[in-house]
């Protein structure tokens, strides 16, 4: 498996704890910066996480803002990613089973690292189920494509 990550300034803490994490589990990662506090602009880092899970040279994508929000709007703008903005478990694994989420977003200011740490592994573990919701994703395809 292989995980693209991305933040802005405000989740730089954080994604250096989900790194250190997902690197100690043996898990191929690439970090798409930022890589210091200066203020800087989420949807960089996201537009350069989610071009690279579209173009599939990543599995997935992890991403890292003050809320979540902001990354999370700004990579759903590039085609084929479904990102997810998550505060809780439930939330990891529904969004990977139900609507094949291909990037997670979580908030620094949010949650915090263990919080965090679960949310990645259960988004991490969890696989999409297809099945009748398979219907929607490809819904959800031809509003992408303005069908």
């Amino acid at each position: 498996m292989k995980i693209a990550l991305g933040s802005d300034h405000a989740g730089l803490s954080l994604k250096k704890i989900i790194i250190k994490h997902l690197e100690e589990k043996g898990i191929e990662i690439k970090d798409f910066g930022t890589y210091n506090e200066d203020s800087c602009d989420y949807p960089d880092y996201a537009y350069k996480v989610a071009n690279e899970v579209a173009q599939k040279n990543f599995d997935l994508g992890i991403l890292v803002c003050g809320t979540g929000i902001g990354i999370g709007i700004a990579a759903n703008k590039v085609k084929g990613i479904r990102a997810a903005t998550c505060s809780d478990t439930f939330s990891a694994h529904a969004c990977r089973e139900h609507n094949n989420a291909n990037i997670i977003a979580l908030g620094e200011r949010v949650v915090g690292p263990g919080l965090a740490i679960d949310i990645v592994d259960t988004f991490l573990g969890a696989s999409f189920e297809g099945g009748r919701h398979e219907k929607r994703i490809n819904k959800i395809a031809d509003i992408e494509n303005n069908k």
